[in-house]
């Protein structure tokens, strides 16, 4: 059984925008009211991503809204450190530079009282593709409703 609790915040856009090659989990250093402010179930992770600079994986572009109760609040776009395995980020690198894959947060959420961020490795998508994706979904949806009709 996991102890990882709902969603905090989720990036539906990247499904769509990306192929999802293999994911991963890492933990995230937050101050005091960005924990607060999460468990308070706001953060936004549309148009963020997670960049290694100088061996340290970081992540950018995510919005945790301040604290509204809190005196001395964080600045609700800074970078946020990442923790994960230096090997595990060594061997991220390897992949990213090999197959020319992105890293992107995908969701937060707290696994006991951590909060964690998923990341994906994933390769963009052209918008041929994207529309492929929808035809075919569309299609797949019209059988199922077809073939529940039919056993009616």
């Amino acid at each position: 059984m996991s102890d990882r609790g709902p969603d905090v915040a989720t990036n539906r856009a990247a499904r769509h925008a990306y192929e999802i090659v293999e994911t991963f989990e890492a933990g995230i250093a937050l101050t005091g009211t960005e924990v607060k402010s999460l468990r308070d179930g706001k953060a936004r992770l549309q148009d963020s991503y997670a960049a290694i600079e100088e061996g340290e994986l970081q992540l950018r572009g995510a919005y945790i809204p301040p604290y509204p109760p809190a005196r001395d609040n964080h600045d609700p776009e800074r970078p946020r450190k990442l923790l994960m395995h230096r090997w595990e980020i060594e061997r991220l690198i390897g992949r990213m530079q090999r197959k020319g894959l992105t890293l992107i947060p995908t969701r937060i959420y707290f696994k006991g009282r951590r909060a964690k961020v998923e990341l994906a490795l994933a390769r963009g998508r052209q918008q041929r593709d994207k529309r492929r994706q929808i035809r075919d979904r569309d299609v797949a949806r019209d059988i199922e409703r077809e073939i529940k009709h039919r056993n009616r």
